[in-house]
C-alpha cells in the first residue's frame, strides 16, 4: 500500500493544524488565567489605596471636630477677655473722674 505525496502532505498538513490549535488553545487559556490574576491584583491594589484614602479622610474629619472644639473654646475665652476687659476700662475710667473731681 503506497502513500502519495499528495496524501502524505496533506496528512502532515492535517496534522501541523491540529498542533497549532492544541498550541494555540492552551497559549489562550495561560493568558486568560494571566490576564485573571492581573485583574485581581489591580482591584485589590486600588481596593487597598480606596480603604487608605477613606481612612485618611476620616482621621481628617476627626481633626477638624477636635480643632472646631477648641475654636470654639478660644473663641468663648477671647469673648469673656473682652467683657473683662470693658469693665476694668470702665472702672478705671470711673476711677479717673472721681479723681479730677
Amino acid at each position: 500500500m503506497e502513500i502519495g505525496i499528495g496524501a502524505l502532505t496533506t496528512v502532515i498538513g492535517l496534522l501541523c493544524t491540529v498542533t497549532g490549535l492544541v498550541i494555540g488553545f492552551f497559549t489562550f487559556s495561560r493568558n486568560r488565567d494571566k490576564d485573571v490574576k492581573n485583574d485581581a491584583t489591580e482591584s485589590a491594589i486600588i481596593r487597598t489605596k480606596l480603604d487608605n484614602i477613606g481612612q485618611s479622610v476620616d482621621s481628617i474629619r476627626i481633626d477638624f471636630k477636635a480643632s472646631d472644639q477648641r475654636w470654639t473654646a478660644l473663641s468663648e475665652t477671647v469673648i469673656r477677655i473682652d467683657e473683662s476687659t470693658k469693665q476694668a476700662h470702665k472702672r478705671i475710667d470711673q476711677i479717673e473722674k472721681k479723681g479730677e473731681s
